[in-house]
């Protein structure tokens, strides 16, 4: 009940006296009372115990499916109109390509999140945004697939699939399919999607955002993401984010805002396609493509929806948005707001989408539910059947639409699909298909009959060995050349942790394998010491030659893999300098990758703005964040835990990996041995800890009993010592019987690392 002093009518906690609100009453959260807290159980997401399928083999159930069989059920089911959600037209087919579009149009290119591979569509924020209204009732539809199939199928391939399924009864040919994406079983609690806004309005004020003491920074429209300044004045989008609004997957279709301005909607298209990783091209074709199916629904106005699933009460049993008006569905859908179709024949392939686009023009007009959209000039212009009713209704355009017309780059391309149908089925058919799986990492990844034989250059493809692999007298052989040659220990170390370190978790891309450290761009990142790695590499290809003319038959070692036995021969030389006699992992196998087969401009957004693991920072970057935070985000990709993380930052400064070959955070009088010291330097009440700047970037490690500095430090480095989670870890490789435990598990996180690509060799 509201009162004067509780005007919310917010429930008192019985336990603590605390204040707390939401639908039942939850209580303040670390992050409530502690917002600046390094949210380091980020890296321990993913619990095999949340999985109750963890002891299925995904990849040999989804083998033993037939493959054929579901198909068809999927395809019969699409045409089997259900009474407590009629098909538009009825046909599903229109719908599910939407659901699979949502599903993998999240993903961006800059950090890799996102994507289908996880079915996150499943769980908030994703489910619930706005723009992914009624899609719960999508899923719902086809859960009699998932039932049938079980565990053999994932709902992140069921959906992908289906959108596949969707399009082909619709008489669009597909490029192909590749299975093997694993469930999620918990929400993305990592994933930074920019402000969220629950209720579906475009909110056009912009707070100031604050840097991590506090002080004012840039200003942020936290409804349109563009950093920089007024809404007619975007400098640009906020990074790492792809969709332009709050709660939508790309833009808002009505235009930026909702202004309904074209040339406005084309750049936020451009800037929102080109972070998901499509180029013009590709850009038209998905729009054209997936507008030549469906309609947009718009009879209800947003104020009459009701909440998202993930608000929505207990007896909707996961139903969102529910509609009080009419049946709620049917001729009474609301989706995005806007009503009707783009075409006169929604569930047929054809280009009546470019062709009307472009021979009518198109008048501003207003939804049933209030939205901009656009109708023909003409009266006489094609109409489009009603989805239930026995009528016809206007065609329709969004903004978002006309800005293809009227953007001259995309016009061009929509003219060359205009004027070549095959053409334009092509390029949807293979945009359709890197949308879907873009986020799926090297093919060895894929499953199922239907992975196409061509290697796509998105996809990083690597050649296929064709020769015999070294073996253990070879590679025994190989590390006593590579340590003989004279290259250091820190370079051969830097060497291969720049290749393989480029890996990320999220999409699956980077690694060592494929030797694109010798490539553009990845070669001439200053974070990689390019001049030292560029000696480290000729070397290795030196001792390669010289090696390839002395073994037998068609035996052969890649520059990939010297490049990760170079590293791993240091640190066993480093280990054993410290005192310790091990062996490092190392499995051989790589491959070269040839410039060909390198897509220069996409591999260059593998380049970290921010590394920890380098005390590598980019100033020229502008940070809302502090670095460790940033550095958390490395560790988060590289799928390590913390004290994985934690154990590799220690050894790496001891090894000397800063970027610039600066001190900071090489707690050690033996540099290039593998010891503990940074650890028992960070953990020591022998020293205190200045600042030297305001922002506390960099600091002085002083000697308390003669206050001289003894070393210096970045927040990388005493993030370790002043985070409760972390300097307990520390501790743990800072205690005196710790130093083979420290080498130990050094050298499996490093093993690691090493094999995060390796999906050839290993099943994930």
């Amino acid at each position: 009940m509201k009162d004067i002093e509780n005007p919310q009518g917010l429930s008192e906690c019985p336990f603590r006296g605390t204040r707390i609100g939401g639908a039942l009453g939850t209580a303040p959260q670390n992050e409530d009372w502690w917002p600046q807290r390094l949210p380091v159980d980020l890296l321990h997401q993913e619990q095999p115990v949340a999985n109750p399928l963890r002891d299925e083999n995904y990849k040999e159930a989804f083998s033993k499916i037939d493959y054929e069989q579901l198909k068809k059920d999927i395809k019969e089911l699409l045409v089997s109109s259900k009474d407590w959600w009629p098909a538009d037209y009825g046909n599903y087919g229109p719908q599910m390509i939407r659901m699979a579009w949502h599903s993998a149009g999240t993903y961006r290119i800059a950090d890799g999140r996102g994507g289908a591979s996880q079915a996150m569509q499943r769980f908030a924020p994703i489910g619930s945004w706005w723009d992914n209204g009624n899609i719960d009732k999508s899923r719902r539809l086809i859960w009699p697939i998932k039932k049938k199939y079980g565990a053999a199928l994932s709902w992140a391939d069921l959906i992908v699939l289906t959108g596949n399924c969707a399009l082909e009864i619709m008489g669009f040919p597909t490029f192909g399919f590749g299975g093997g994406r694993r469930d999620a079983w918990e929400p993305d609690r990592g994933t930074y999607w920019g402000p969220e806004f629950w209720d579906g309005k475009y909110i056009d004020e912009i707070p100031k955002t604050t840097d991590h003491k506090g002080h004012p920074g840039e200003m942020v429209n936290n409804n349109l993401r563009w950093v920089g300044g007024p809404k007619d004045e975007y400098h640009d989008l906020e990074n790492p984010l792809a969709a332009t609004h709050s709660n939508l997957i790309y833009v808002n279709p009505e235009g930026p805002g909702g202004n309904m301005d074209p040339i406005d909607s084309a750049r936020n298209i451009r800037e929102s396609f080109k972070r998901m990783a499509m180029n013009d091209e590709e850009t038209v074709a998905l729009i054209a493509g997936g507008h030549a199916f469906g309609k947009s629904h718009g009879a209800v106005p947003a104020d009459k929806i009701g909440a998202a699933p993930e608000a929505a009460p207990m007896h909707q049993q996961g139903f969102g948005w529910h509609n009080p008006v009419g049946s709620g569905n049917a001729e009474f859908t609301s989706t995005n707001g806007i009503e009707g179709s783009w075409t006169p024949n929604p569930t047929q392939w054809d280009n009546d989408y470019l062709t009307n686009l472009f021979k009518f023009e198109w008048k501003q007009t207003k939804s049933p539910a209030g939205a901009g959209q656009w109708t023909p000039v003409d009266p006489d212009a094609p109409k489009t059947p009603d989805a239930h009713l026995d009528k016809h209704e206007d065609l329709m355009m969004m903004t978002s639409d006309i800005a293809l017309k009227m953007d001259p780059e995309y016009r061009k391309v929509c003219e060359k699909f205009m004027n070549d149908f095959d053409y334009f089925t092509e390029a949807f058919s293979k945009a359709w298909y890197k949308l879907t799986h873009r986020d799926m990492g090297p093919k060895d990844r894929y499953l199922g009959p239907e992975v196409p034989e061509e290697d796509m250059i998105w996809q990083d493809p690597v050649p296929v060995r064709d020769y015999e692999l070294i073996d253990a007298v070879d590679i025994a052989a190989l590390k006593k050349v590579i340590l003989d040659s004279g290259l250091s220990v820190s370079a051969l170390v830097n060497a291969a942790w720049s290749a393989a370190s480029v890996y990320r978790h999220s999409d699956k891309r980077g690694g060592a394998n494929g030797a694109r450290i010798a490539l553009d761009p990845q070669n001439n990142w200053d974070l990689n010491r390019p001049a030292e790695l560029n000696q480290v590499l000729n070397t290795l290809k030196g001792i390669q030659s010289d090696f390839a003319s002395k073994l037998p038959g068609n035996k052969q070692v890649s520059l990939a893999d010297l490049v990760v036995l170079g590293g791993c021969a240091a640190v066993e030389k480093a280990a054993k300098d410290a005192g310790f006699d091990v062996e490092v992992p190392f499995t051989p196998g790589r491959t070269d990758a040839t410039p060909e087969q390198t897509d220069v401009e996409s591999f260059d957004w593998l380049k970290p703005v921010s590394d920890g693991f380098k005390n590598y920072h980019n100033d020229k970057v502008g940070y809302k964040i502090p670095a460790e935070r940033i550095f958390l985000d490395r560790a988060h990709l590289l799928n390590l835990s913390a004290p994985e993380w934690t154990v590799l930052t220690g050894g790496l400064r001891v090894l000397e990996q800063n970027f610039d070959h600066s001190k900071h955070g090489v707690f050690t009088e033996r540099p290039g041995q593998l010891t503990n010291d940074f650890f028992q330097v960070l953990t020591s009440m022998d020293y205190e800890w200045k600042p030297q700047n305001y922002e506390e970037t960099l600091f002085n490690i002083n000697d308390r009993a003669t206050g001289s500095t003894k070393y210096t430090a970045t927040r990388c480095d005493l993030v370790f010592g002043s985070n409760a989670q972390l300097r307990n870890l520390a501790e743990v490789y800072a205690a005196d019987d710790a130093q083979e435990r420290f080498v130990n598990d050094f050298i499996k996180a490093w093993d690691k690392v090493m094999m995060l690509d390796r999906y050839d060799v290993k099943d994930e």
